[in-house]
């Protein structure tokens, strides 16, 4: 992707390791909160199974009917206030990728393209890049000379 036409909000390094700390929290409030609303789908799941086993009954003899729509109320928070954090990411820039493993990507402008800063959730620091179509499997160390330029996007083009 060319990096004159990302209409984003582009990262420097150093800005996106300003912001890792607030990422880093809304990240682990996601991570948190998918597990819950995983584990609610599953509980959900076993009650549905349920339900059906015991189908020949009415809906007044059926023991899990209450359960059932009370998990289904919390689930629908829970997702809402998932999607929230997910959204809180979006306005600072941040795009989420994962949520078993909290990783994120902060847009970059490296040599005229846009690249991504990668992190997750457990790393000390922000010290990966990849190629846009690359994903986690193509992270590179940000120590690798390729990354030592951070010229501001008007000038990159006009001097190379």
């Amino acid at each position: 992707m060319d990096s004159t036409t990302f209409d984003g909000k582009l990262f420097t390094v150093e800005e996106a390791r300003k912001t890792l700390p607030l990422v880093r929290a809304i990240v682990g409030d996601i991570v948190r909160q998918a597990k819950d609303v995983r584990e609610r789908q599953e509980r959900l799941k076993r009650l549905h199974h349920s339900q059906v086993k015991r189908s020949q009954e009415s809906d007044a003899d059926n023991p899990y009917r209450e359960e059932v729509e009370q998990i289904e109320q919390e689930l629908r928070r829970d997702e809402e206030k998932l999607q929230e954090y997910v959204d809180e990411l979006l306005e600072l820039g941040v795009e989420f990728k994962d949520f078993e493993r909290g990783l994120v990507d902060f847009p970059h402008a490296m040599d005229g393209r846009v690249v991504y800063l990668c992190w997750h959730l457990g790393e000390e620091e922000l010290a990966y890049w990849h190629e846009v179509d690359a994903g986690f499997s193509g992270r590179h160390s940000l120590l690798e000379d390729s990354l030592t330029s951070e010229k501001p996007l008007d000038t990159q083009d006009a001097s190379e």
